[in-house]
């Protein structure tokens, strides 16, 4: 058991988008805060797709919190989209409409998440996207309420980030990526679902690595 933490301790190191170093206390710019999530969110999401399946990690999970800091979910699963999708948005609907076959489809998803495809943090957008099914009570408690704050924690790492929150509607390129994304996995998707983008305000947004 010891052999394999220790495997995977080595295959995370090994794994790394580069990333700054961040002091808990540091009074780091907006920009460079959003590009260290952004950094982090890309080393995780890599790990996931070479080591876990493409199985959702902690880090791709946040908590969210209402204004009052309450629970609204324990756990809600978020895409990371490029800033110009068009390009991975028809990939993924070209390999959902050519292959009959599930498993063949997510194998073929995971080749593709598992190259080059989170390499480049530069390219990704800050905004992060959730699909929730249609009558999600969830969708609709945070297009109503407009704000809320996702709260990530993974490896030692926690971000805090209050944010705008937003339905999309059909004919919008995020929503669409998000949709063709989530068919890679789920080929079945229907075009009824809830897509929900949060705008992170990193002026209020929150850093801390922990010490173990």
């Amino acid at each position: 058991m010891q052999t394999d933490l220790t495997q995977r301790e080595t295959n995370v190191e090994s794994s790394k988008v580069h990333l700054l170093s961040l002091d808990p206390m540091a009074d780091l710019s907006n920009e460079r805060l959003r590009d260290h999530f952004l950094g982090w969110q890309c080393r995780i999401r890599q790990i996931a797709m070479r080591q876990d399946g493409g199985r959702p990690s902690p880090g791709m999970r946040p908590r969210l919190l209402d204004e009052a800091g309450r629970d609204l979910a324990t756990a809600l699963t978020v895409l990371l989209l490029p800033r110009d999708p068009a390009e991975s948005t028809a990939f993924f609907r070209f390999q959902v409409l050519r292959s009959p076959d599930p498993r063949d489809l997510y194998e073929r998803a995971l080749s593709y998440l598992q190259a080059d495809y989170f390499q480049r943090p530069e390219t990704f957008s800050d905004r992060l996207i959730a699909v929730l099914p249609a009558g999600s009570p969830l969708a609709a408690a945070l297009t109503a309420q407009g704000r809320c704050t996702l709260a990530f924690d993974q490896f030692s790492q926690v971000y805090r980030l209050p944010c705008a929150v937003a339905a999309l509607k059909p004919g919008d390129a995020a929503r669409d990526a998000a949709i063709w994304h989530n068919r890679l996995f789920n080929p079945a998707l229907p075009e009824t679902v809830h897509v929900v983008a949060f705008q992170p305000d990193w002026a209020s947004a929150e850093a801390e690595t922990v010490s173990l």
